[in-house]
């Protein structure tokens, strides 16, 4: 039996509005990987240590504050630091389009805005995942 993909779900610092994660989350375990949702006002490292443990493939993190250009990138230094840059990680939330390439060059690899359709970010996690 083949190993489902592990994703991580987290709301990385002080954002307490976890409907978006929570139905990303939903979206993904519908399309048959297996979803850790790590819950509100989590820190990076908190995250970091959580996907080493959980042997997770990706990361999916989640900021409405505006932290994103924080949070975001500190998750992958922690990441490399550990050893497990090979975790994919992605971002959504409340991003501006300025920031998306700036978060890319931090290493994210994909942002999802509001109203990104969820069979979008599930194929992202596919083909992301499949090259791996």
């Amino acid at each position: 039996m083949e190993r489902k993909i592990r994703v991580l779900i987290a709301k990385p610092g002080l954002d307490g509005h976890d409907r978006g994660a929570k139905v990303v989350a939903r979206a993904l375990r519908d399309a048959g990987f297996e979803v850790i949702y790590t819950g509100l006002h989590q820190t990076p490292e908190q995250i970091v240590s959580t996907a080493v443990q959980e042997d997770v493939d990706a990361i999916g993190l989640s900021c409405l504050s505006g932290a994103h250009m924080t949070l975001f990138p500190r998750v992958v230094e922690l990441l490399r630091e550990r050893g497990a840059d090979d975790i994919i990680v992605s971002g959504g939330g409340i991003v501006p389009e300025e920031d998306v390439p700036k978060l890319k060059t931090a290493g994210i690899a994909a942002v999802f805005g509001p109203g990104t359709p969820l069979k979008d970010i599930v194929e992202f996690h596919k083909k992301a995942l499949r090259k791996r």
